[in-house]
């Protein structure tokens, strides 16, 4: 995922090298958080089941889990920026702040970040899909 990320960044000659290196690490540490959640998930739906299964199994599983790891690190990054300029930690005005921060990061991460997976990431969830399925048989 972060070589897709960095690819698509790079193409664009998007921001400062450094901006792109730290973007191509969060979506790295995104894809390997949410790996073993997936293939675990992934054994879990498709126990006992035909290799078609397996396949759809691992696939949204992969993809369900490596879009909100990796939207959950982009979150707490964004927080981590903005909250230098948020009320007093734990007041009820901090509480209103720090969730519609999140949301809002979490808006922007969909909008903008999703297209970074396109398309290496993309062909990296088949194989990584087709791979789980084998090895079920």
């Amino acid at each position: 995922m972060g070589a897709s990320a960095l690819a698509n960044l790079l193409l664009a000659a998007w921001e400062t090298p450094d901006r792109v290196r730290f973007v191509a690490l969060l979506y790295v540490l995104g894809g390997m958080f949410a790996f073993p959640v997936g293939l675990t998930l992934a054994r879990l739906v498709s126990r006992g089941r035909h290799g078609e299964t397996a396949f759809a199994a691992a696939f949204v599983s992969l993809l369900a889990a490596t879009l909100a790891f990796t939207a959950g690190l982009f979150a707490l990054q964004y927080r981590s920026y903005y909250a230098e300029w948020h009320a007093p930690t734990f007041t009820l005005t901090w509480a209103f702040e720090f969730a519609f921060t999140m949301l809002t990061a979490l808006y922007q991460f969909v909008v903008l970040g999703v297209r970074l997976y396109f398309p290496f990431g993309f062909a990296a969830l088949v194989a990584a899909s087709v791979w789980f399925a084998r090895q079920r048989r």
